[in-house]
């Protein structure tokens, strides 16, 4: 490592052999050697050791909506990305919604870099968006850098996002598995959730009656049939139905192209724990029971579902009214995801290692950027997050980088604490502290 001008030192490295002593060389942004822990420090060169701090890497979430530029008061690339920042994670992947415009033209896509480039404390990627009448405008935006196409198959709960209906779907299905595209998606079939009771109110238990499994269940079925047809690449976004996980492995059995993602809420939280009338933890799908909540642990024990990332979609407070029915679904999670994930994942046997393969190797790969993000490894970006795994803290939103402090774990004690996250060799985080925006604009190529 003569060249190093860094060496990141600690007694726990998770690398993707395994968890071990070791000093990191780093020149340029990159990681150019992971060495034994005692290796000598070249001249010239800055030692940081951590000590029996967790050095990991970055974690890489592939479901964000910033909202920015449109909807700003919900959310904006500063905030998002310093809540980010402080919570390990050094790259994100903007959703289509809720900006203003969305991310559905080339031209809206360049408005929405404009509006993150000098915002960004991590890096920054984006989806495109795939809507009823846009197919011509899906080969334009995969050539221009989206790292894929977000679709609803039902209502999105914003106008300008329209969902498709089976005949669309088939048709930008078509269209992007013929530039080998992907399609991530959120399953829900609008028919079952319109067959469902829909009787508003403060209930917490109405609220998960209006969104039943079978919804996701059939949506899920659907997708998988037409990506087998097609022989596409698909992803389903924030699973929270158990019962779709049978008919997911069964896909995969058969060669269909799938996988699968869950989310923090999901894992963490129960139904049986949400207060009537708290609509912080409203979301669509919704938590649902523990009784599910085992199930999709399973699924991540076993490899059903492959990655965990945040769905971090926040609203005002005034948006987060008393009934469930009305107030904005969104669980606003960026800044905490480690640290829940972390919480119940010791709690059911699980290590740190399963949890960097869930939260940043697994996202990487889904979105083309294993080659660089998502390791601990020599030829890798020097991203990463200096983590006190042992650490207890009780979530006050007052410390939150969110726009909007709104959160469903205000209260709650986590463990692991995130000491200091750094970008490409420089720190950006510490003790609460931020430097200047250094994130970059990733395109799926670059």
């Amino acid at each position: 490592m003569s060249d190093a001008e860094l060496v990141l030192r600690s007694r726990r490295v998770i690398t993707p052999e395994g968890t071990r002593a070791a000093s990191v060389a780093v020149a340029g942004g990159t990681i150019t050697a992971v060495l034994p822990h005692d290796a000598q420090v070249p001249a010239g060169a800055r030692l940081e050791d951590f000590g029996d701090d967790v050095l990991l890497p970055g974690l890489v979430d592939t479901h964000v909506h910033v909202n920015d530029p449109g909807r700003t008061e919900w959310e904006g690339f500063w905030t998002a990305t310093r809540a980010a920042a402080a919570g390990g994670i050094t790259t994100l992947v903007d959703m289509p919604l809720n900006s203003l415009p969305p991310t559905t033209t080339v031209g809206h896509l360049r408005t929405k870099q404009r509006a993150a480039a000098d915002k960004a404390h991590v890096d920054v990627g984006f989806w495109g968006g795939a809507l009823p009448d846009n197919v011509k405008d899906l080969r334009p935006l995969h050539d221009a850098g989206v790292f894929g196409f977000k679709a609803f198959l039902s209502p999105s709960g914003v106008d300008e996002f329209p969902h498709l209906d089976r005949e669309q779907l088939a048709r930008s299905l078509a269209e992007i598995s013929g530039f080998g595209g992907l399609l991530v998606v959120h399953a829900e079939d609008p028919h079952r959730l319109a067959a469902a009771p829909q009787q508003g109110g403060p209930r917490y238990a109405d609220f998960l009656a209006s969104r039943p499994r079978d919804a996701e269940d059939t949506a899920v079925a659907e997708l998988i049939a037409q990506a087998g047809r097609l022989d596409a690449r698909v992803h389903v976004l924030h699973l929270s139905s158990g019962d779709a996980l049978p008919l997911i492995a069964a896909a995969r059995a058969e060669g269909v192209r799938i996988t699968v993602e869950t989310c923090p809420h999901y894992l963490t939280l129960t139904a049986e724990e949400v207060p009537d009338g708290a609509s912080e933890f409203k979301c669509c799908p919704p938590i649902r029971e523990s009784a599910n909540q085992d199930l999709l642990w399973q699924a991540l024990a076993d490899g059903t579902i492959d990655c965990v990332v945040t769905d971090h979609s926040p609203s005002t407070a005034d948006l987060k009214t008393g009934d469930f029915a009305t107030a904005w679904g969104g669980i606003a999670g960026l800044q905490l995801s480690l640290s829940a994930v972390w919480t119940e994942a010791r709690r059911r046997g699980h290590g740190l290692e399963d949890v960097v393969r869930w939260m940043s190797a697994h996202t990487a790969r889904l979105v083309g950027l294993g080659s660089r993000k998502g390791a601990v490894a020599a030829g890798h970006d020097a991203d990463f997050a200096v983590f006190a795994p042992d650490e207890t803290f009780t979530v006050d939103p007052a410390a939150l980088q969110h726009r909007n402090r709104v959160t469903a774990y205000a209260g709650r004690t986590l463990s692991g604490v995130v000491r200091s996250t750094w970008l490409r060799g420089e720190r950006i985080v510490a003790d609460g502290e931020f430097t200047e925006p250094k994130g970059r604009l990733l395109t799926r190529d670059h």
